[in-house]
C-alpha cells in the first residue's frame, strides 16, 4: 500500500451559496463530473449518511459524509478491499467569490491516486463555470 495526497483549487466568481446547492444535490454531480454517471445518498446530505457513486466502466462505489459544514464544505470516505479514500471538499470567501479546495487521500495500490484525481481539475472548474452561471440568472 502508497500513501497518496493531492490537493487542487480553483477559484470562481460564484459566491459559496451558489457552489454549495450543486453539492448537496448529489444527483446533480454527473453535471459537472464528467466521469460519474451517477451519485445516489441513502438520507440527508449529512454527516453520517452513506451513498453509491457510479463511474464510467466500474461497479458502483460506496462512500460515507464523514464530515459535512452546511455551505461551507463536506468530507467523504470509501473504503474497497484493497485501498481506503478520503476526499474532502472545502468553500473559502475570497475577494471576488470563491475558492474551491479538494484534498484526497489515498492508501492503496501504486499508482492508484493519479488515476482517482486525474480529472479532478477539469471536474472544478466544470463545477464552478456551472455554479457561475446558475449564480448570474
Amino acid at each position: 500500500m502508497a500513501l497518496y495526497e493531492y490537493e487542487h483549487s480553483e477559484m470562481s466568481t460564484a459566491p459559496a451559496a451558489a457552489i454549495w446547492p450543486l453539492w448537496a444535490d448529489t444527483a446533480r454531480w454527473p453535471e459537472w463530473d464528467a466521469g460519474v454517471r451517477s451519485v445516489v445518498i441513502d438520507g440527508p446530505f449529512a454527516a453520517g449518511t452513506s451513498g453509491t457513486m457510479t463511474m464510467d466502466g466500474m461497479p458502483p462505489i460506496p462512500f460515507t459524509l464523514t464530515d459535512v459544514t452546511e455551505g461551507r464544505g463536506f468530507t467523504d470516505e470509501t473504503r474497497l478491499p484493497d485501498a481506503f479514500l478520503r476526499f474532502e471538499h472545502v468553500l473559502t470567501d475570497v475577494e471576488g467569490g470563491t475558492k474551491i479546495t479538494y484534498r484526497v487521500t489515498i492508501d492503496g495500490p501504486e499508482g492508484f491516486g493519479p488515476q482517482v484525481t486525474e480529472d479532478t481539475p477539469d471536474a472544478m472548474r466544470a463545477l464552478a463555470k456551472l455554479a457561475e452561471a446558475s449564480s448570474r440568472v
